[in-house]
This record gives C-alpha cells, structure tokens and sequence, in this order.
C-alpha cells in the first residue's frame, strides 16, 4: 500500500465517526482496494515518526487476542490547496521494520499492562 492519506471510511457509521475519526484511516493500494485502519500508537525512532495499525478493529476484540500490526512512517505533506496531510508509508528495509516491530511490540505490551494496573 502506497500513497495513503487520512481519509473518513463511508462505511463507519454515523455514531462512530466522531468518536474514532481521529483513531482510523482509510488506505487505498495499488489494485485500488481498501481497507480501514485503526491507528493505534505513535512514537519516533532516529528522529522520525511511526504509527502502529491495526486492520482488526472490532470492538470485541480482548487483550487476550491476538490481532496483526504494522508499522508505517509518518511522511508529511501538503495538498494542492495548502492543507497539511500526514501520508503512511509502508517501511521497505527489513532489518528496520524488524526493529521497529520490536519496538511496537513492546510499547503495545507496556500499554496494555498499564491499562490492567488501572
């Protein structure tokens, strides 16, 4: 998946789209299928900024289950009229999507046993 901008689902329900608009994006790749993303984390790794995603955003969802991640660097950019956009971009070099994996990981798991000390 290339080229992916912020973008409302018009799928998302009405209800919905206020509480999580900010959380989820919408990706369009190359064979023009889409899919719905839920933005999960960011953090910065040798200066520059990644989002953790999920696919799986089904409220039912436990920590006990397990759900596929992605890593993706934050590019930003400007549209033709001005307006900042934050573009996703699949991270090609390996050992650096392995690395960063790790690090999501562990932030996902430090997240998560934070919210079971609460």
């Amino acid at each position: 998946m290339d080229d992916m901008q912020k973008d409302f689902s018009p799928a998302a329900d009405a209800d919905s789209i206020d509480d999580m608009a900010d959380d989820m994006i919408e990706m369009t790749d190359e064979e023009g299928n889409t899919t719905l993303f839920k933005i999960l984390d960011y953090f910065f790794y040798n200066g520059d900024e990644y989002a953790i995603l999920t696919d799986s955003i089904d409220e039912g969802t436990t920590g006990a289950d397990r759900v596929d991640c992605y890593v993706m660097k934050i590019v930003p950019t400007t549209d033709e009229s001005g307006e900042e956009l934050e573009e996703f971009v699949p991270v090609e070099d390996q050992k650096l999507e392995a690395k960063l994996m790790e690090i999501a990981t562990l932030k996902l798991n430090d997240d998560e046993q934070a919210d079971d000390e609460d």
